[in-house]
């Protein structure tokens, strides 16, 4: 079973793809930038966008009938690695149980400018 998840309660997406897939008992999550779906703004620091960022993830989770703790592996971009310990601070406070499987690389540039961007994989039996 393949399924295409969509809420307003996230960003929609920036182009030819969507919000996220479930398949089967799994569900990919693509990458989230810190737009607030409500005003269409981004934060401006690391830990504001950080946080924007899971709240849009804890969304389609949500629609997806998902929480945080069905999350087994998480992707963060960060535009500038010096902001790894403070976008570190705020994914822990957000993942306060069993820590998904991370990883987090440094890129030139993110969508529309932004520092962060957090793609998520759920698995739930």
């Amino acid at each position: 079973m393949k399924k295409i998840i969509h809420t307003d309660n996230a960003p929609a997406a920036v182009g030819p793809y969507s919000q996220a897939i479930l398949a089967g008992n799994t569900l990919y999550i693509s990458g989230q930038i810190p737009v607030n779906p409500v005003t269409k703004t981004v934060p401006e620091t690391i830990e504001e966008q950080t946080e924007q960022c899971l709240k849009n993830v804890e969304a389609i989770l949500s629609e997806a009938a998902f929480t945080k703790n069905d999350v087994v592996k998480s992707t963060v971009l960060l535009a500038d690695m010096a902001d790894f310990g403070a976008m570190n601070e705020v994914y822990a406070a957000f993942y306060t149980g069993e820590k998904p499987a991370r990883v987090c690389y440094g890129v030139v540039k993110l969508p529309l400018g932004v520092k962060v961007e957090i793609e998520t994989i759920a698995y739930k039996e």
